[in-house]
């Protein structure tokens, strides 16, 4: 994907599906052959919310990232709407989970604020343009993290800032050089493939920032029979906003072909969730045209992979990667659909002491997609 030609990206193309005809994008629902089902993951229920949903003068959708604080209980999801519809924002939410019962209501609306206290513009409107994530809250009221994608057309390299859970903006992280736009081709993050996950490590001290594929000098973006090159994941100090190491993951290959030949594919790093101080939950999220979604769940332990924070550019033999083992594929737990699932955060723990996981997907604000909330009881690894 050219960094000049943001059409080519996945929300670019779903959203320019909403325009086409129904029939010739039918096989957009059509969920990829289930896989042999895993035990980890056990389905408590799922719901959705109205397309384009209206509250308090905001269109709800595009929720990109989800967070729950188990202390507060307090919910929000991040709204990745770049100012085109409504200011930048994020919702709170009440949401009710357990064995029996799963429902969520939209209570709240907060806009996002840059350092002068302002709403961020749309890109026509120049300044500081954001494509907002993946969201953490911190422990102890201490507001909220979020990342941005950027925008390569207004030369905003992606961010990870800190909030107040009013929106007003506290700091912003010190990215490394190398995880933003360059200016020359070749080198550099890809446009609308950049900080797309967001994890806290349990002590609140480290944050992990996903990129959702490859820095173009590292390798190539997903394709069919062909693995993705690294996904950069990075650990920040909360405290100062530093960087502090770095390993690579390795992204599938897009696991179907399109219906018809060279159509549209894509497969990437689409959340990550910390699972104890090293281990981590990796949500692959993957599209081909005519076959439709596939989502992967994968864990891995960050100590065992070997620091690239000073790699420049990243061949094989130069660094280790994490190993990852598969938690479960979506297509096996019985979800009416799949969908373009971007959020995932822990729930409240369920009578029986497991832990429930709870993942949203972002509709693009397209008639053919769906902002589907599902949640899962789920089961540690041995």
């Amino acid at each position: 994907m050219s960094p000049a030609s943001s059409f080519t990206t996945r929300r670019a193309f779903l959203r320019a599906c909403g325009a086409l005809p129904a029939a010739a994008l039918a096989g957009c629902a059509i969920r990829p052959a289930a896989l042999p089902a895993t035990q980890r993951l056990r389905l408590l229920g799922e719901t959705t919310l109205p397309h384009k949903m209206e509250f308090r003068g905001t269109t709800v959708g595009g929720l990109s990232g989800l967070d729950h604080d188990p202390a507060s209980g307090t919910w929000v999801a991040l709204c990745d709407d770049r100012s085109e519809l409504q200011p930048a924002r994020f919702y709170t939410l009440g949401v009710s989970l357990d064995e029996h019962r799963f429902a969520v209501e939209v209570r709240g609306v907060i806009t996002l604020r840059t350092a002068a206290g302002l709403s961020f513009p749309r890109r026509q409107a120049g300044g500081e343009v954001v494509d907002p994530e993946s969201v953490r809250l911190l422990p102890g009221s201490g507001g909220l993290l979020w990342t941005s994608e950027g925008d390569f057309r207004a030369r905003e390299s992606p961010s990870i800032r800190h909030s107040r859970l009013d929106g007003t903006h506290v700091r912003e992280f010190d990215v490394p050089a190398a995880l933003r736009f360059a200016a020359s081709p070749g080198s550099g993050a890809r446009d609308n493939n950049t900080f797309e996950g967001l994890a806290l490590a349990p002590d609140g001290r480290t944050a992990w920032v996903a990129m959702e594929a490859a820095l173009q000098q590292d390798g190539p973006v997903p394709g069919v029979g062909r693995p993705g090159g690294p996904c950069r994941f990075t650990a920040f100090d909360i405290a100062s906003g530093r960087a502090l190491r770095q390993i690579a993951y390795l992204p599938d290959a897009v696991p179907h072909a399109p219906l018809v030949p060279g159509g549209f594919t894509d497969n990437g790093v689409s959340e990550i969730l910390m699972a104890d101080e090293h281990r981590m939950l990796v949500l692959e999220r993957a599209f081909s045209l005519g076959v439709g979604m596939s989502l992967r769940l994968y864990e891995i332990d960050t100590r065992a992979a070997s620091d690239t924070l000073s790699i420049e550019r990243m061949a094989p033999g130069d660094y280790r990667p994490a190993a990852k083992r598969l938690v479960a594929d979506f297509s096996s737990l019985g979800l009416s659909r799949l969908d373009n699932t971007e959020g995932m955060c822990w729930g409240p723990r369920l009578a029986n002491g497991k832990r429930t996981l709870v993942c949203v997907s972002d509709d693009n604000f397209n008639l053919l997609q769906v902002t589907q909330f599902v949640a899962f009881e789920y089961t540690e690894s041995a």
